[in-house]
């Protein structure tokens, strides 16, 4: 996990951010209230977050789908991108965390738009295709708990219309999937997911090394 994009000089890096980051100063105080938080490393990089509030407007987005809360960035940049009446559906387990990201859903005026669910994303999940939602929403990211990431891929993938894209964050993991001497449990399920998506035909992807890597799905 990592709060800036992987294998970029500091220097270069501050360029990036000088000539390109337009962030929105709600999202720039949520950003630095969650870098003193114990655990802030796990928030996405600011150049994502504007990143993939670009994608939400090319694909015109209005009802999206996040996986894994924290404290709010990546919805609330989500949030603000879409119109109106734009919808995100999000999915934690932690009432800590997401009180956060509410009060600055709150702030923002965007608190209307988002839905959080608290409870295990795959509950949540086959609940949305129970009640007939498959195939009905535009934008997905997933950035949850890596040992489930392809439950949660299946899933967003039945959910996500043909055409849509699915986010998915952490894929480079720090690096640790390209050094064949790092065998923990969630470094190899990253690696075999990693896998599984090269060769998966209903899909078209990319993989973005930004932040700690980014894998860009579209469904076929």
């Amino acid at each position: 996990m990592t709060i800036r994009t992987l294998g970029i000089a500091p220097q270069l890096y501050d360029y990036l951010l000088n000539i390109s980051l337009r962030e929105p100063e709600i999202l720039k105080q949520l950003r630095q209230e969650t870098a003193q938080h114990p655990v802030g490393r796990m928030q996405i990089a600011p150049e994502q977050g504007q990143f993939m509030a670009l994608l939400v407007q090319l694909t015109v987005a209005k009802k999206t789908l996040e996986i894994g809360v924290f404290t709010g960035y990546s919805s609330l940049a989500v949030a603000l991108a879409l119109p109106p009446e734009g919808q995100v559906v999000a999915c934690d387990i932690s009432e800590e965390f997401t009180a956060i990201a509410r009060r600055y859903w709150q702030q923002a005026g965007v608190a209307d738009k988002i839905i959080l669910h608290i409870a295990p994303a795959i509950e949540t999940l086959d609940r949305l295709l129970s009640n007939g939602e498959a195939e009905t929403f535009d934008f997905a990211f997933i950035d949850a708990d890596k040992s489930n990431y392809d439950h949660y891929y299946e899933r967003s993938l039945q959910l996500i219309r043909h055409g849509g894209v699915i986010a998915i964050d952490n894929v480079l993991w720090s690096g640790r999937v390209a050094d064949t001497q790092v065998q923990d449990n969630r470094t190899k399920k990253i690696r075999a997911f990693n896998h599984k998506l090269l060769h998966d035909q209903r899909i078209t992807l990319s993989l973005i090394p930004i932040g700690d890597g980014l894998t860009l799905v579209r469904k076929n």
